[in-house]
């Protein structure tokens, strides 16, 4: 099958709800818990003061000490009724590990999953959007990369006041490789940071 025919075989199997999907508990949203969302990953150290901006990468270590390396954004609607609308994609870079092979190139986002939403508030400028906007919590989406691969995308954002059991950057799988272990972040040095907005 090629790249583009897997592509349209997935996007047709969840415009049509042919792919089961399991959600977890989720907080009650605004407009009926079908609020649009934008997923950013993060630098906030670039400028002076500090500010959260697009443009930041986060990463992964697999089982076997491979590395991926991701950065991207786009947008979602938190609705299993809106599960087509979803938007971005961005790069990924793996350092080989025991047994995978180091790769690069893009992915797209296909199918929202899931959102759950934490309580936070951001602690330093937002140059993204509005402060009062940022959200905290967990996405999971999933995602096709240039290879024809299939994989998933999980973006967990903890702000000020968020629970400690909480993720902050990313996992990810690509085929048959997962990349649990994720990395977090380290005091004054961009990486490994991610945030959410409300749209709308």
């Amino acid at each position: 099958m090629t790249q583009m025919n897997r592509r349209q075989v997935l996007k047709g199997a969840a415009g049509l709800g042919a792919a089961s999907v399991l959600l977890g508990p989720r907080a009650a949203l605004a407009a009926g818990g079908s609020a649009l969302y934008r997923w950013d990953l993060v630098n906030i150290f670039a400028q002076t003061p500090p500010c959260a901006e697009a443009g930041g990468w986060a990463a992964s270590k697999s089982v076997d000490g491979a590395r991926i390396v991701v950065r991207g954004s786009g947008t979602f609607r938190d609705s299993p009724g809106h599960a087509q609308n979803v938007t971005g994609g961005g790069t990924y870079d793996i350092t080989a590990g025991s047994a995978t092979p180091a790769q690069s190139g893009t992915f797209e986002v296909i199918r929202f999953v899931g959102f759950d939403l934490a309580a936070g508030t951001i602690p330093v400028a937002d140059c993204i959007g509005e402060a009062a906007d940022a959200r905290a919590g967990r996405l999971t989406v999933a995602i096709v990369f240039d290879d024809g691969s299939d994989g998933v995308l999980e973006i967990g954002c903890r702000l000020m006041g968020t629970s400690g059991s909480v993720m902050e950057g990313i996992t990810a799988t690509k085929g048959i490789v997962t990349f649990w272990n994720h990395e977090e972040p380290a005091p004054g040095v961009d990486g490994n940071r991610t945030l959410f907005h409300v749209l709308g």
